[in-house]
């Protein structure tokens, strides 16, 4: 058993690894274009004043339509707060929505967090990874992930929904089974023992369609 917890770890640590390298440095790019637009923003206002007061509509169409596209391009990546908590909900929003997944996704996470970066990752990765494993096994137009990440009073509240095309799940001493299989289900697992580490609190409700994980961990 010790051996297959260090192999888990050893995979965790290179995914998290993996996560860094891809995706870090396009959040730090994100980050260092909303400070460019927030030391821009006057100068955009008095072009754009300049422009009215010359009543020259054409320009300020086309300023603002590129500002517009600049925009959109900024608001394609979810901004939290919390560059750790960027990189891992960036990364796993890209890939669920490359397999035609809809996501719904509204988190705002602190700069300075009580879990460590390693657990974080572990266990939005393994949250992230479980609802697209289920949503695959649905036609297209019914995929949807929700993930809701917040502070509540003194604690990070996370939870996560998906659609998924099992019925209503019964839990077996007081878990729900993992449906891939034997063999599987170590990604509950750790979730599991890291809430139970920070003394956390963890509900799993499954309903018709539909199954959520709520976490509430100590800040």
């Amino acid at each position: 058993m010790r051996f297959l917890e260090k192999l888990i770890d050893k995979r965790i640590a290179a995914y998290q690894s993996d996560l860094l390298a891809t995706h870090y440095a396009e959040v730090e790019n994100m980050y260092r274009q909303a400070r460019g637009w927030r030391h821009d923003y006057r100068n955009h206002i008095q072009v754009l004043s300049g422009y009215a007061q010359m009543g020259d509509l054409e320009s300020l169409k086309a300023y603002l339509k590129e500002l517009s596209i600049d925009l959109e391009s900024m608001d394609t990546v979810l901004k939290t707060g919390n560059k750790m908590a960027d990189v891992i909900l960036n990364s796993k929003i890209s890939l669920a929505r490359s397999r035609d997944i809809k996501v719904d996704a509204d988190a705002h996470v602190p700069v300075s967090l009580n879990i460590s970066e390693v657990d974080m990752c572990i266990i939005v990765g393994n949250l992230f990874d479980n609802a697209i494993e289920a949503c695959m096994q649905l036609p297209k137009e019914e995929r949807m992930i929700r993930v809701y990440m917040d502070i509540k009073n003194t604690q990070l509240y996370m939870s996560f929904t998906n659609t998924t095309a099992q019925k209503k799940q019964k839990k077996y001493g007081g878990r729900f089974q993992s449906t891939k299989g034997e063999g599987h289900g170590y990604g509950l697992v750790r979730i599991d023992t890291i809430v139970e580490r920070y003394q956390g609190y963890l509900r799993r409700s499954s309903e018709d369609g539909a199954f959520t994980t709520e976490i509430l961990l100590p800040q």
